[in-house]
C-alpha cells in the first residue's frame, strides 16, 4: 500500500504514470498519508484535468547513491515520466558534491536509456561545509539538467527556501524537527513546483497531444 497515491483516475483511462524518486520529503514522512507529496501533488493534477497517477518513489533516508541503486526497479515500474528529487541526505553527511554528481548522473543516464523524461528537483547548500562545497552542490542540479535535458527545479522547497532567504519563521510550513515541510507546507510546494511538473506530462504525453 502506498505505491499509489489517493485519488486515482479510473483505471480504464490513460493515465500517465509518474514516478516521483526522493527521500523522505517525496515520501511524506512525518505527515498522515494523504497529506504527503506525492498524494497532494497527484490531486493537484487531476484537479488541474490531468490523467496522471504517481508511484511514491521516495525512501526517508535515502541518499543519491541509494537512488542509483535502485533506479533500475523505479523503471522497470514503466513510467512515463520521473520526477528525481535526491539530495538532502547527502548534504546532511556531507558527501562529497563529486560523488552525488556521479550518482545522479547515472540515473539520470539510466532514465534517458530508458526514454523516461525527468524533473531534477535539487536544494541549496548550506555555507557551513565552505563556498566551494555549496557551489559545486548547487551546480550539480544545474549541469546534469542541462547536460540530459531534464526539467530543473532548483529548490524542491521552494516557497520555505524563499520565506527562510528573508528570514522570516518557518513555524507554519514546517514539522517541529525543522527539516520536513508540514501539511500547508507540502500544499505550498507543490503550488510552486506543480506548473514544471505539467511540463514534465506535456513532454511524456508526446509533441502529438500536446497543445
Amino acid at each position: 500500500m502506498g505505491l499509489l497515491a489517493l485519488g486515482a483516475v479510473p483505471a480504464d483511462a490513460q493515465a500517465l504514470r509518474l514516478a516521483a524518486m526522493g527521500d523522505s520529503l517525496t515520501q511524506g514522512y512525518g505527515l498522515p498519508q494523504e497529506e504527503g507529496f506525492v498524494p497532494v501533488l497527484e490531486d493537484w493534477l487531476q484537479g488541474r484535468g490531468h490523467e496522471v497517477q504517481i508511484t511514491n518513489a521516495g525512501v526517508s533516508g535515502d541518499t543519491t547513491a541509494g537512488g542509483a541503486a535502485r533506479i533500475d526497479w523505479t523503471l522497470a515500474e514503466d513510467p512515463d515520466a520521473m520526477i528525481v528529487a535526491l539530495g538532502g541526505n547527502d548534504l546532511l553527511r556531507g558527501i562529497d558534491p563529486a560523488s552525488s554528481r556521479a550518482n545522479l548522473d547515472a540515473i539520470l543516464q539510466s532514465a534517458g536509456a530508458a526514454g523516461v523524461p525527468v524533473l531534477l528537483a535539487g536544494l541549496p547548500a548550506p555555507g557551513n561545509y565552505g563556498p566551494d562545497f555549496k557551489r559545486d552542490f548547487e551546480a550539480m542540479y544545474v549541469d546534469l539538467a542541462a547536460q540530459h535535458d531534464a526539467i530543473l527545479v532548483p529548490d524542491f522547497l521552494g516557497p520555505i527556501g524563499e520565506k527562510a532567504t528573508q528570514g522570516l519563521s518557518l513555524s507554519d510550513l514546517m514539522q517541529e524537527d525543522r527539516i520536513h515541510p508540514n501539511a500547508e507546507g507540502v500544499r505550498q510546494i507543490v503550488e510552486a513546483i506543480g506548473p514544471q511538473v505539467e511540463d514534465l506530462l506535456a513532454r511524456a504525453s508526446g509533441p502529438a497531444d500536446q497543445p
